[in-house]
């Protein structure tokens, strides 16, 4: 199977239950990050800000993930980060529990400051 060349080949190739749980993740980013663009980077759904990567998401066989590319930004979280995060960058969602969108939108806003930061020290 050939990699997906957009964000809606990568949605159409999904199970109903992951396609539903991508939608709201995506949904809270676009609304964290208006201004953010969306493309297929690495074989998953990428936003980037100002050409810099946002975040990565992707769907798996038992659970979902955000790839906020950030140690920092995962860490910002504390001990409710904790909770989903997994390896150093890297947070996983259940399909089985609610996603919480509270913890994306402070994750996408730490990476938009981040990136920011990164486009003054040029």
């Amino acid at each position: 199977m050939d990699a997906p060349a957009t964000v809606e080949e990568y949605f159409a190739a999904l199970p109903e239950r992951s396609r539903a749980a991508l939608e709201a993740l995506r949904r809270t980013i676009v609304t964290s990050a208006p201004d953010a663009t969306e493309g297929i980077s690495y074989g998953m759904p990428a936003f980037r800000d100002h050409g810099r990567i946002l975040v990565y998401y992707a769907a798996f066989a038992k659970h979902y993930s955000l790839f906020p590319g950030s140690k920092a930004a995962i860490a910002a979280l504390g001990d409710e980060g904790a909770a989903y995060a997994t390896g150093k960058g890297t947070l996983r969602f259940r399909y089985d529990e609610p996603l919480p969108a509270d913890l994306v939108t402070r994750i996408v806003r730490t990476r938009l400051a981040e990136n920011a930061a990164a486009r003054t020290k040029r």
